[in-house]
């Protein structure tokens, strides 16, 4: 089971490699790809841990949390798109 749920975030990440790199013509340069990678990472695994197998509750300290992580890919994007 842990293989298929592995294989199923697998299809949702952005892979980090010259599709998405901007050396090799991409729109993001490695930060950036990292980061939308552990993004999805973890937002997929929240939602099995609190959905499918039931064994989480959201707190506030999970709310700030993504939070923080929602803050990191703003930082990350805002070099290219300065206010």
């Amino acid at each position: 089971m842990s293989w298929g749920l592995a294989f199923f975030e697998y299809l949702f990440q952005v892979p980090e490699n010259r599709i998405g790199h901007d050396q090799q013509g991409g729109p993001f340069n490695q930060i950036q790809l990292r980061i939308i990678k552990k993004v999805i990472s973890l937002t997929i695994f929240t939602f099995i841990a609190v959905f499918v197998f039931k064994t989480v509750k959201l707190n506030w300290n999970h709310l700030a949390a993504i939070i923080c992580l929602l803050l990191a890919v703003w930082f990350v994007f805002f070099e290219n798109n300065p206010v």
